[in-house]
């Protein structure tokens, strides 16, 4: 069974705020970042488009370091 809020590929929480009611309304951090395609392809048919990579899994935690972060 296919769970949005964990990573298909390594089962840790992703991070994804769509899959959470209560910030479904905002954009996932997927949004800015470029995952290679490669990455994507790497994963069996039957996982794809289920649920978000973890950042770790997508390869992309340094493009998210080097995003500045919202003054709170």
């Amino acid at each position: 069974m296919n769970k949005p809020d964990l990573c298909p590929a390594c089962g840790a929480a992703n991070d994804c705020t769509l899959a959470n009611p209560k910030t479904a309304d905002r954009a996932c951090w997927c949004y800015g970042v470029s995952i290679d395609p490669a990455v994507l392809e790497a994963l069996p048919a039957q996982l794809r488009d289920k649920s978000c990579l973890c950042p770790q899994c997508a390869r992309v935690d340094d493009q998210l370091r080097a995003k500045p972060q919202p003054i709170t």
